[in-house]
C-alpha cells in the first residue's frame, strides 16, 4: 500500500471534507503539543516531508501513516479524520453515511471507520469490503492490540506472523496483530466483515 490514498465518504463533498478535517486536526495538536515538523516525524515515524504535505492538504494519508501520527500525537485515529469536532462527552453519533472510507482496494474493496473511541488508546469498529483478488497489508501494531473479527459474507484469509485462517461467513475471530498481518479475499466472491480494534496506550 502506498503512504497517499484517496480518503471519501457519502459525505457531500466528502473528499475535501475529510481531508481539510485531517490536515487541520494534525497542525492543531503538532502546534499545541510544541512540536517542530523533525520533532513529530521522530516520534511517529513520517517523514517530515509527508507531514508537510499532510499539513499543508497536499496529500492523504493511509490508514498506516493515520495510525503512526495518531500514537506520536497522543490521540486516536477517529480523532483525526473526524469531519466533527471531537471532544469529551458522553456519547458520539455517527449518522447514517457519515462514516469515512480510510481505504479503497484496486478492484473496488473499501475499509470504512464507523467509529472510534478518543486516544490515547484506542477502540475502534471497521466494516470491511474486499473483491476477489484484493488483498491488504496491515503494518504491525503496538505490542498487545488485539482484533475481533466477524465475517458477514464471503470468505476472510487473514494471514498472521506467516501463517493463513479461513474465516467463513458467519465465523468470528479473535487475533492479535502486534505482528506481521494481512486480509484477502478467499473466494470467489465478495467478502465483508466488521472489526473491532483494540490498541491499548503507551503512556
Amino acid at each position: 500500500m502506498t503512504e497517499i490514498v484517496n480518503i471519501v465518504t457519502d459525505h457531500p463533498d466528502p473528499a475535501r471534507a475529510v481531508h481539510a478535517a485531517i490536515a487541520s486536526r494534525i497542525a492543531v495538536l503538532r502546534k499545541s503539543r510544541r512540536l517542530s515538523f523533525d520533532q513529530l516525524a521522530a516520534r511517529c515515524g513520517v517523514s517530515k516531508g509527508m507531514l508537510v504535505q499532510i499539513e499543508q492538504g497536499r496529500a492523504n494519508p493511509s490508514i498506516g501513516t493515520l495510525c503512526r501520527l495518531a500514537s506520536g500525537l497522543g490521540v486516536s485515529v477517529a480523532e483525526l479524520v473526524e469531519v466533527a469536532e471531537a471532544g469529551h462527552r458522553p456519547i458520539r453519533i455517527i449518522p447514517p453515511g457519515e462514516a469515512p472510507i480510510l481505504w479503497q482496494g484496486p478492484l473496488g474493496g473499501t475499509a470504512r471507520l464507523l467509529i472510534g473511541s478518543d486516544g490515547p488508546g484506542m477502540l475502534e469498529q471497521w466494516m470491511w469490503e474486499l473483491h476477489p483478488g484484493e488483498r491488504f497489508e496491515a503494518q504491525v501494531h503496538p505490542f498487545g492490540t488485539q482484533e475481533l473479527i466477524s465475517v458477514l459474507e464471503g470468505s476472510l484469509m487473514l494471514e498472521l506472523d506467516g501463517d493463513s485462517h479461513v474465516v467463513a461467513a458467519g465465523g468470528s475471530a479473535h487475533a492479535r496483530t502486534d505482528c506481521e498481518h494481512a486480509y484477502a479475499c478467499a473466494g470467489g466472491r465478495l467478502t465483508r466483515f466488521v472489526m473491532a480494534v483494540l490498541e491499548p496506550s503507551n503512556e
